[in-house]
C-alpha cells in the first residue's frame, strides 16, 4: 500500500489504534499499536525470539533499539533496567507517538523516543538490542548499523535479531569485513541472533563513556 511503509517519516495510512498484549516470561506489558508501523497486529516473532534468548546488558549504560516501531524492545528493556536510560530511535513519527504513549502508560520515564538525529552526539550506548529494518535495503541497511554501532561503548555489543533467509549469514561476514567482531549467539526457528562489538579503533585511548560492568 503506497505511503503505508513503516519504514516512512509519515504513514499516508489512516490511524486505527488499537491494543496488543506483549506476554514475556519475565513481564507482560499492554501496548497501543497503529497502522503504519511494524507488526502492529502481535509481537513480531524474531523480536520474541530477541528479548526471549538475547543476553542481559554485558556493561552497564545508556540502551538503544534502532527501528523501535511502537516499542516492543525498549519498553521491555527499559521495564527490565529501570535505572538505565533507553532510547528509542525511529524515522516513523506515528511510531515514536506510539512510544511515548505506551512509556508514559507503563509508568517508564527512562525512555526516550527521538528521531535517528534527535540523539546527542555525545551519547554512547553501552548495549542495542534491534530488529533492524533489513527491508529498506542493504546499502541503507549497512549505513544505518555502521552509523550506531560506532556509537557503543568501548566494551559496548549489540544484539541484532535477523531471519536467515533475510540474509543474517551474510551480514555477520559483512560486519566482520568491516572490523566489527561478529558472532552468532543463538538461532531459533531461523532467527539468528548476532552480537555485534565496536571496532578496536573506536575509542581507543579514550575512556570516555566506558560502561561499568553489571
Amino acid at each position: 500500500m503506497s505511503g503505508s511503509h513503516y519504514f516512512t517519516g509519515a504513514p499516508e495510512v489512516a490511524s486505527d489504534r488499537r491494543p496488543i498484549t506483549v506476554s514475556l516470561p519475565d513481564l507482560t506489558l499492554e501496548l497501543t499499536t497503529d497502522t503504519g508501523v511494524f507488526s502492529r497486529n502481535r509481537l513480531d516473532p524474531c523480536t520474541r525470539i530477541l528479548l526471549e534468548h538475547a543476553p542481559q546488558p554485558r556493561v552497564r549504560g545508556p540502551i538503544l533499539d534502532i527501528g523501535c516501531g511502537y516499542g516492543p524492545i525498549a519498553l521491555t528493556w527499559a521495564s527490565r533496567r529501570k535505572r538505565l536510560p533507553v532510547w528509542a530511535v525511529d524515522v516513523n513519527e506515528r511510531a515514536l507517538e506510539l512510544v511515548r504513549l505506551n512509556a508514559e502508560a507503563l509508568g517508564l520515564g527512562n525512555v526516550q523516543a527521538v528521531l535517528p538525529d534527535d540523539v546527542p552526539e555525545d551519547v554512547r550506548f553501552a548495549t542495542i538490542y534491534s530488529n533492524p529494518p533489513i527491508r529498506i535495503g542493504k546499502a541503507a541497511l549497512r549505513r544505518l548499523l555502521t552509523h550506531w554501532l560506532d556509537r557503543l561503548t568501548p566494551d559496548g555489543s549489540a544484539f541484532l535479531v535477523v531471519q536467515k533467509h533475510l540474509g543474517s549469514d551474510s551480514l555477520q561476514k559483512w560486519l566482520n569485513e568491516q572490523g566489527y567482531p561478529t558472532t552468532r549467539v543463538t538461532s531459533v526457528n531461523g532467527c539468528r541472533i548476532l552480537e555485534a562489538r565496536p571496532r578496536p579503533e573506536v575509542g581507543e585511548g579514550s575512556e570516555s563513556g566506558r560502561g561499568t560492568t553489571t
